[in-house]
């Protein structure tokens, strides 16, 4: 009994010391703009899993145990901040994150202050890159960043955006931004990292920011961090989305009606004889003799049935009104199918996310894991992504602090039927569903009107298997599109292990050893049921293995000496090597049809096999110095000495470098009354960087092709390549003037940015003249110069700030020339031109001066006379010449037209803006881009405009206005079948400027709505956030024309090359989502 008295007593006097060792803490924790109550903000015992969350009026109460005094305190949109208890009430201002003029920026081998940093660089964080639904991060730049244009020559799921970073920095050399994640540089290609996985993302825009990255910084450098823990507990996440795809950008507006196109292609028949000296009636005759005659520039189909002895087209050029849809010889019925409709369709859309981080006094870690399928605008188009990482930091003792991140990602993919480098292919699912006729059958049907079936599998009309045969576009590409299959399997492993030493106080020792493996294989299946049945079904697989390796040492100096004067020093070396390994080999006569294997492929005449293994190195010494003087005024320097096996030895190393200053004059005495300005910053910076980025890493050397004779014994070469032993590096010399600013409370911060960038030593590709007895066509060589100047304003406000609204706007605008200072001689191509005073994108065409009173399509022409207006003979110069004037008159031969510069494609503004409002709880933020002031050769409404020429081939309405006697107030020439009547140049394929159409565009590139639950709804269920969400990425886009998308590139192009690829590319695509994310 005493003894269980005792124990009670024990118990009592412990459970009693334990509550006096306890301290009842209450507090308020308010906003430090207003005043006003916090509601739902967390707060944390630092060093414990305690906690609690403040009530409707911001209150809160919390234990703390013996020998803990610190209190953490979170929100949403607020600055986190710790607290040290000194009494049992307290309140706690919070200072929301727009407040904060003096973020940490992501920079070159380290982070820095906003206020401290004496280059030009932006920075786009988690959020903004999350909200967006796409596979690839860098999608999130478009419209957001100042001095960054985004172009996308493909809308397929997984693919990656073209990013420049101010302006266009060469010709034929890279230009293309170097990209680094987490320290080191990346080539696995951005859509394998899991977007959700990125914390920020800062582009490094002038030479002070980059110079130090030396040898590939040239074109700026995109630096991607990912994520790693913030709070001292486990935090849990998973979010999860699923939605829809669609095809954003519409057909052009063609003739869709199977009658019309009858009609219109009828006249053009006739116009072609009746214009060319034939009677009426004859000219009735041949059109009604030839238009389904495919031979003889017919259309080849009848698909209207037509009552005995009359015609489908009568002299009004009308459809006989008789005439009903479909047809049958007896043995096939024909109707004509919406081939564009039959092949475009929604798809789904799925993803998920999950993230473990935490940390504690020694560790950080962070884990994800994701999934996404990503489905396509056609079958046969899918985007599988699996991925994982680990980023952990273990502090092993006080001076040592050891790194490692992991990631891993597995992608599957399959792609439709289409090559997006070549223009027309038959095959091409893309290019043929938008340019056939819409008169023609796309499935093979049975004289009862059922669609024919053999062996189970669809019969699609070919041209061929029928009793009728197309006028044009052989084969079926949407056919090929079922049968065929190219699947693509990519498998990407990098890691990252480094160490931090910290030997003395101020001097930080790094090492890092950066690896990446990345596997290619793709399959592809050219079926015996498609196009390769001539030769029963062909096989093609690729193997490829892309591994890196790059290791960085650096060693960093901080020292404050006399309180104001503050000093860092940075020291490294970095070594970055990449092996490439690829082997890629096709047959034919596939013994399994459905296997696109080279093992079942057993043809003996067509096989083939290639392999090649290839090395690039650069290594470089560099250097930085950063000092301040009082937080004042700022200097910083750096210096790299890089080497690139792209050059010969004795043309490896260059030397680039940078000098920036700054000054803060809001902290100037004579801007101390000035409370409106929370932060003024003048910079100006100049750097130089070299470019070794050459399309060939070999181009010093000659290279062969060998060959060998089997009947000889003997082996022959043949020059594949010829080198350069003096190529050397191509040298970009950048200033930057600018001011950044943060006024009214920092509720509006900005910078504006003036940049001058000069490239000299232009690498070129030099084409080698027919009579230098070279099998080659040119060489690499460094000649040339050009300039990109321009101007940049970035402007951030937030409007409402309150307890329960926030409004914010964002502006970003961008105007740059670019200009060709310096060229050997003029480089004109047929529809492009490089010359002194010109820009790298320069239509080089052919104009075009309306019709005449016939209808004929007149051209510019330019013409030579030496007499003047009156006839008088101009005489001769000094030097005995003749003198002459030029007269630029009008001529109906389009051989005898002269091409002209017809200026830049390149914008004159370009930018996005957008906004957010978060009231209650809901969320809503959209974000769009724009660009004024810019061409884009639309060779895909050249294809459309043919009139006639190309019979079978889609037609656009706007030949629905063409010339006539009865429309004579018109541009577009009249209508006509015959070879001399090319108005619009199309059979020619010729570029023309009366495509050359404006490029303004207006897109709204993403919106989003989500609304965050009470954390007092969901606090007692252990969960910290809550949030549903809706968004939709590429929601619309405005354009001249309907079809056209200038994002596609920037504007250059023929019908049938750069911008005139539109139409065989994959069209950019529409996403909808909805989804929820949980933490806890």
């Amino acid at each position: 009994m005493k003894k269980r008295l005792f124990m009670v007593l024990a118990g009592l006097f412990i459970a009693i010391n334990a509550m006096l060792a306890q301290t009842n803490v209450r507090g308020t924790v308010v906003s430090s703009e207003d005043g006003e109550p916090v509601i739902g903000a967390t707060i944390k015992v630092v060093g414990t899993k305690d906690g609690t969350v403040s009530d409707a009026d911001g209150r809160f109460r919390i234990d703390l145990p013996k020998g803990k005094h610190i209190l953490r305190v979170s929100y949403v949109g607020m600055e986190t901040k710790e607290v040290i208890v000194r009494n049992e009430n307290v309140k706690i201002a919070l200072q929301p994150e727009a407040n904060t003029i003096d973020e940490v920026m992501v920079v070159a081998y380290g982070k820095t202050k906003r206020s401290a940093f004496t280059g030009a660089a932006s920075e786009i964080k988690a959020d903004d890159i999350s909200s967006h639904i796409t596979s690839t991060a860098t999608s999130a730049l478009a419209g957001k960043v100042a001095g960054v244009t985004v172009t996308s020559s493909s809308g397929a799921p997984g693919s990656a955006p073209t990013i420049r970073v101010r302006g266009v920095g060469s010709i034929n050399a890279s230009q293309t931004p170097l990209y680094i994640v987490d320290g080191a540089p990346y080539e696995a290609g951005i859509a394998n990292i899991n977007p959700n996985d990125i914390e920020s993302m800062s582009v490094l825009k002038d030479a002070s920011a980059a110079a130090i990255y030396g040898a590939r910084g040239a074109n700026g450098v995109i630096i991607i961090t990912t994520k790693k823990a913030k709070d001292g507990d486990a935090n849990v996440t998973f979010d999860a989305k699923w939605g829809s795809n669609s095809r954003l950008i519409p057909q052009y507006d063609v003739i869709d009606n199977p009658g019309q196109y009858y009609e219109t292609h009828y006249k053009a028949l006739f116009n072609s004889q009746y214009y060319h000296g034939k009677s009426l009636a004859d000219s009735y005759a041949y059109a009604d003799r030839n238009l389904l005659d495919a031979n003889n520039g017919g259309l080849g189909y009848l698909v209207y049935t037509v009552p005995n002895g009359e015609k489908l087209i009568g002299t009004n050029f009308k459809l006989n009104p008789n005439a009903k849809m479909g047809y049958s010889d007896g043995e096939y019925y024909y109707q004509p199918d919406d081939w564009y409709d039959e092949t475009f369709h929604n798809s789904f859309r799925q993803e998920y996310n999950m993230s473990v981080s935490g940390s504690n006094n020694r560790m950080n870690y962070y884990a994800s894991a994701g999934y996404l399928d990503d489905g396509g605008q056609v079958n046969n188009s899918r985007y599988q992504r699996y991925t994982g990482r680990i980023n952990v930091d273990y502090q092993v003792k006080k001076w040592l602090k050891l790194t490692t991140n992991m990631s891993i990602a597995h992608v599957n993919s399959q792609t439709p039927s289409y090559d997006d480098d070549n223009w027309g292919g038959s095959g091409n699912v893309f290019y043929v569903t938008q340019s056939i006729a819409p008169i023609y059958p796309l499935y093979v049907r049975n004289a009862d009107g059922s669609i024919k079936m053999e062996s189970g599998r669809v019969q699609y009309d070919i041209s061929t298997n029928t009793n009728q045969h197309r006028a044009a576009i052989v084969g079926n590409a949407v056919r090929d599109n079922e049968v065929n299959r190219s699947q693509t399997y990519r498998d990407v492993l990098t890691g990252q292990w480094g160490a931090v030493i910290t030997p003395v106080d101020g001097l930080t020792l790094s090492g890092t050893l950066s690896l990446m493996s990345n596997n290619y294989r793709n399959n592809s299946l050219y079926s015996t049921f498609g196009s390769s049945s001539t030769v029963d079904g062909q096989a093609y697989v690729e193997s490829d293995r892309y591994y890196t390796v790059n290791q960085t040492y650096t060693a960093n100096y901080s020292r404050t000496i006399a309180e104001k004067h503050n000093f860092d020093i940075l020291l490294g070396y970095e070594q970055f090597k990449n092996m490439q390994q690829e082997m890629n080999g096709s047959n034919d006569h596939l013994y399994n049809p459905y296997i696109g294997e080279l093992g079942n492929a057993y043809g003996t005449s067509s096989k083939t096999v290639t392999s090649s293994t290839d090395n690039y190195m650069t290594e470089g010494f560099f250097g930085r110095l950063q000092y301040d003087y009082d937080g004042k005024y700022f200097f910083s320097a750096s210096m790299r000495r890089d080497a690139s096996s792209c050059f010969a030895p004795g043309h490896r190393w260059g030397t680039f470098g940078s000098v920036g200053l700054a000054w803060q004059m809001n902290k100037e005495s004579f801007l101390a009354d000035a409370e409106w300005i929370d932060l003024l910053k003048l910079k100006v910076s100049y750097g130089v960087q070299g470019n070794d980025g050459v399309n060939s890493w070999y181009a010093y050397a000659d290279r062969y092709n060998a060959s060998y004779n089997e009947d000889t014994g003997q082996y022959n070469i043949t020059m594949k390549n010829k080198g350069n032993e003096n190529l050397t590096w191509e040298t970009n010399k950048a200033w930057n003037i600018g001011l950044d600013f943060s006024l009214f409370k920092n509720r509006l911060n900005g910078s504006i940015d003036f940049f001058h960038r000069t490239t000299t030593d232009m690498l070129y590709w030099m084409n080698v003249p027919a009579s230098s007895g070279l099998s080659v066509s040119g060489y690499y060589d460094n000649i040339g110069e050009l300039y990109n100047r321009g101007v940049e304003v970035t402007l951030d406000g937030s409007v409402i700030r309150n307890k329960n609204l926030k409004w914010d706007l964002n502006l970003n605008l961008t105007h740059y020339k670019n200009k060709i200072t310096e060229l050997d001689h003029e480089i004109k191509s047929t529809y492009y031109i490089y010359k002194v005073g010109g820009t790298v994108y320069q239509a080089y065409l052919k104009q075009y001066a309306g019709v005449d009173k016939d209808g004929c399509a007149l051209y510019y022409c330019d013409k030579v006379y030496n007499t003047d207006e009156n006839g008088n003979d101009l005489g001769k110069d000094a030097e005995g010449n003749q003198i002459t004037r030029t007269v630029k008159e009008t001529t109906t031969n389009a051989d005898k037209a002269t091409t002209y510069d017809c200026g830049t494609t390149l914008p004159k503004l370009q930018g996005g803006f957008g906004t957010s409002l978060s009231i209650y709880g809901i969320d809503l933020s959209a974000q769009f881009s724009f660009q004024l002031g810019g061409k884009f050769y639309d060779g895909g409404y050249q294809a459309l405009m043919h009139n006639g020429q190309s019979a079978g081939q889609a037609m656009h309405k706007d030949l629905l206005n063409a010339w006539s006697e009865d429309n004579t107030n018109t541009n577009i020439p009249r209508l006509s079948t015959a070879a001399a009547d090319d108005g619009l140049l199309t059979n020619s394929q010729t570029p023309l400027d009366f495509f050359l159409t404006s490029s303004n565009y207006l897109s709204l590139n993403n919106l989003t709505l989500g609304y965050t639950l009470p954390k007092t709804w969901i606090q007692n269920l252990e969960l910290s956030n809550v949030r549903i969400y809706v968004a939709g990425e590429n929601l619309f886009l405005l354009t001249k024309r309907k079809g056209m998308d200038p994002r596609f590139n920037m504007g250059v192009g023929s019908m049938t090359y750069g911008a005139g690829l539109t139409t065989s590319s994959y069209a950019a695509m529409r996403s909808i989502t909805a989804g929820i994310s949980v933490t806890f």
